[in-house]
């Protein structure tokens, strides 16, 4: 798998570094953003060949991400993340994604292996 540039968006701190960690040791350069608001304003300075986000975010949620990612016109590939909350589940969240474009899905909690097939198979397409 070559190097990719990768931004991930996520409130939780946690998952942030979780991903960053398994991202970096595969050689990716990874960015991160606490919400859709500062990721979008990240991605438009680096361009990223990927963008991984939760879907539930204070100030821009993944869902408005993902819109805006795709009227700007880049083409970029999106993995989108979620664990349910607001009384809906993952599988709800994750359709409404990838309905609005998401290229790969990734239901929390993950495993490494279910993280890095995701990556993968997001930049493959």
């Amino acid at each position: 798998m070559d190097m990719a540039q990768i931004l991930i968006v996520d409130d939780d701190p946690a998952i942030r570094h979780l991903l960053r960690e398994i991202l970096e040791e595969e050689g990716h350069a990874v960015e991160d953003a606490p919400d859709g608001r500062v990721g979008l304003q990240r991605f438009r300075k680096k361009r990223p060949d990927l963008v991984m986000t939760d879907i539930l975010m204070p100030e821009k949620d993944g869902v408005e991400l993902i819109m805006e990612l795709q009227e700007v016109g880049f083409k970029v590939r999106i993995v989108a993340m979620s664990g349910g909350g607001r009384g809906l589940d993952a599988a709800f969240n994750l359709r409404m994604a990838q309905d609005f474009g998401a290229n790969r899905l990734l239901v929390k909690p993950f495993t490494r292996k279910q993280a890095l097939e995701a990556v993968q198979e997001a930049l493959a397409v």
